[in-house]
């Protein structure tokens, strides 16, 4: 079997690091700390981290039992356009993947910057209502080959020509970015 996105980065401990570096850079950054204005679960880190590694073909322990997907694109959805936020929130990500000492390799920083900009997308925007989130949404799992079929799938192979694709972001309806639950009634 090939290894996946979750094993080379170094599985949970190195999952975990990252989401708690990225978790610390969004909450100093002062656009994208707006998200956070909110107090946060205790274990935020962690049931971010279990949703995190699920994405990239880790084990199903957020939807084992955290929560279900549907349930964190609900929280999500319908926050409007934000780019400046959301172009923040990849770039925390990219320096947290140094903070977190995610393996110096091309291939997959550049996988996971694009995993993370594409998450952002379908976590945030893919639907502009609550209501109109199926109850049974599948986690998605991204591989090495990208994301799987369905919402927003990128069209090139390479991580590397997504990174910073204008057309990509342009094709967007506005995104959250933040990678954190908010309440679904607190829309301001």
């Amino acid at each position: 079997m090939a290894r996946t996105v979750y094993d080379a980065m170094g599985g949970m401990p190195v999952v975990l690091a990252l989401a708690r570096a990225w978790h610390a850079r969004v909450l100093a950054d002062p656009v994208v700390a707006h998200a956070f204005h909110r107090p946060v679960h205790p274990r935020h880190d962690e049931r971010l981290a279990a949703y995190w590694a699920e994405q990239l073909g880790g084990p199903a322990t957020f939807t084992g039992s955290t929560g279900a997907h549907a349930s964190v694109v609900a929280v999500h959805s319908g926050n409007g356009p934000h780019d400046e936020m959301d172009a923040r929130a990849v770039a925390c990500f990219e320096l947290a993947l140094d903070d977190a000492a995610v393996p110096d390799d091309d291939a997959l920083r550049a996988t996971l910057t694009l995993w993370f900009t594409w998450a952002t997308q379908v976590l945030n925007h893919e639907y502009e209502t609550v209501e109109s989130i199926p109850a049974d949404l599948p986690m998605p799992v991204w591989t090495w080959d990208g994301p799987p079929p369905g919402p927003r799938a990128p069209a090139a192979s390479s991580a590397d020509d997504h990174r910073h694709d204008e057309d990509q972001r342009d094709r967007r309806e506005g995104e959250d970015g933040h990678g954190h639950p908010q309440d679904p009634r607190d829309r301001g």
